[in-house]
């Protein structure tokens, strides 16, 4: 499984971009500031430098851990007897309230917040957002996610399915693209849609620490972090003090979290 991993994984990630940058060419929720020809290409590079430093650090992936835990007996559903259906259900729930859990960590530990605020610092939103990390906030990223699978002993083939959902449902919650109201209230229900997440990258603070979910959008409710809408209509995109195109390169960017607050340009 460990080398066809990366190719559905990469297979679901193009299907899925094609997909909903059509949708968003087709019925844009808000026009962009800046072009996509200089934007885009600055994003996507993001992604592509960290799929090389992830690559390298965790060769194998999150299924790698999966694996490991089977074999060495760790983790919970390693301990219990579950219908195979309702283990996948519950550990992908399980690892869902960890990335709910791991994203509010990234604002709330001014640290992390550093190199989070990276993804924040985009002026514009749209499916390119999705991939818009610093590459040592992916390495956090990656080394939670490990433990977190060590601990739950997630299956592989459940790791696979959960990152393959979490990676389509993140280009969806970052698309640029406008739902009827009565499909987006629907919507909500189950799943984060883009207004819900188009709120969490308000320029306003209050809002941006609020709608941490990337995937489901219960966990929101449950902890009292979920805000319907903002105050602005349109939202202005963005963070305080860097709404500057200049503040936009790929080279800001890698590195933009070890500038001091008095150097932010």
């Amino acid at each position: 499984m460990i080398p066809s991993e990366a190719l559905i994984r990469l297979a679901i990630f193009v299907a899925g971009f094609a997909m909903l940058a059509s949708l968003e060419v087709a019925k844009p929720e808000a026009g962009l500031r800046i072009r996509r020809l200089v934007r885009w290409p600055r994003n996507l590079a993001m992604l592509l430098i960290n799929t090389v430093v992830v690559r390298v650090a965790f060769p194998a992936g999150a299924v790698a851990a999966a694996i490991l835990a089977d074999q060495r007996g760790w983790g919970l559903l390693n301990r219990v007897e579950l219908n195979p259906a309702l283990e996948m259900i519950f550990a992908i729930v399980a690892l869902d309230l960890v990335v709910y859990g791991q994203h509010m960590l990234f604002h709330l530990v001014p640290v992390l917040f550093r190199f989070h605020r990276v993804h924040h610092a985009d002026l514009d939103f749209d499916i390119t957002l999705a991939t818009r990390f610093h590459p040592i906030e992916m390495l956090a990223s990656m080394v939670i996610k490990y433990a977190a699978v060590l601990l739950l002993g997630a299956s592989a083939v459940t790791v696979l399915v959960f990152e393959s959902v979490l990676n389509l449902t993140s280009m969806f919650n970052h698309a640029n693209m406008r739902l009827p109201e009565k499909l987006d209230r629907l919507l909500r229900l189950i799943v984060v849609t883009p207004a819900m997440h188009r709120v969490h990258h308000s320029f306003h603070p209050s809002e941006t620490n609020s709608n941490f979910g990337f995937n489901l959008p219960w966990w929101d409710r449950l902890f009292g972090t979920y805000r319907r809408q903002s105050v602005d209509s349109p939202i202005e995109i963005g963070l305080p003090g860097l709404l500057e195109e200049t503040n936009q390169s790929l080279a800001w960017m890698l590195r933009f979290p070890f500038r001091s607050r008095g150097s932010e340009n």
